[in-house]
């Protein structure tokens, strides 16, 4: 903010008045992100946000979450190459994992990464971006209370809670309908942290 930084050069002490035109500046131009970090720097610098403030943020987000429905309804598409890696995981057990991304230039769901058949649950975590929102599929086996071997399939979605607020958003838009695409899913996760991809809760779950 080259504006911010002039102010505090010329010894000129930004209030919350200032902040507040600034933010509504950035949600008007689209910069909602960088809305929220300034939002995060003038309480840092012990400006408490007032009403106006909030409300700006709140109007913002709250537009953009309309524009991410309707973009969502009008159609994030679905590569077709994901349901027939689905598939090769389901009936073949080709797989035993499948990453999906979202591709924002062409509107539509693809296949990122598939783990073989031998990789590891930790292979799997490891395959996820720290940063970043995902879809997964992963075939989970276990052996039951008598002694049979069995297997359930997990949807995952994977939205660290330090990715992007378009990228969640983008996501949690689109992920019913490209859930109805994967018919034979068993159970559904949703996870912002890796605690809680544990992998002792799939097999509470699955159990």
């Amino acid at each position: 903010m080259e504006l911010l930084h002039s102010m505090k050069s010329e010894g000129h002490e930004p209030d919350v008045v200032t902040y507040s035109i600034l933010i509504d500046g950035l949600c008007k131009n689209g910069e909602i992100e960088r809305a929220v970090e300034l939002l995060h720097s003038t309480k840092s610098e012990g400006h408490e946000p007032d009403v106006v403030t909030c409300n700006i943020l709140i109007d913002s987000l709250c537009k953009n979450v309309e524009i991410e429905k309707s973009s969502a309804s009008s159609g994030t598409g679905v590569g077709g190459e994901c349901k027939e890696t689905f598939l090769e995981l389901q009936r073949k057990k080709t797989h035993r994992y499948v990453v999906f991304k979202i591709d924002e230039k062409k509107k539509e769901v693809v296949v990122e990464k598939t783990g073989g058949a031998a990789e590891s649950y930790e292979d799997f975590l490891a395959s996820l971006p720290e940063n970043d929102c995902r879809y997964a599929i992963y075939d989970f086996d276990f052996v039951t209370e008598e002694n049979c071997q069995k297997s359930k399939i997990f949807f995952i979605a994977w939205s660290p809670s330090v990715s992007r607020i378009r990228a969640k958003m983008l996501y949690a838009t689109s992920k019913d309908c490209f859930r109805r695409e994967l018919d034979g899913v068993h159970y559904e996760i949703h996870a912002t942290d890796p605690s809680e991809l544990d992998i002792e809760i799939l097999r509470e779950r699955a159990h």
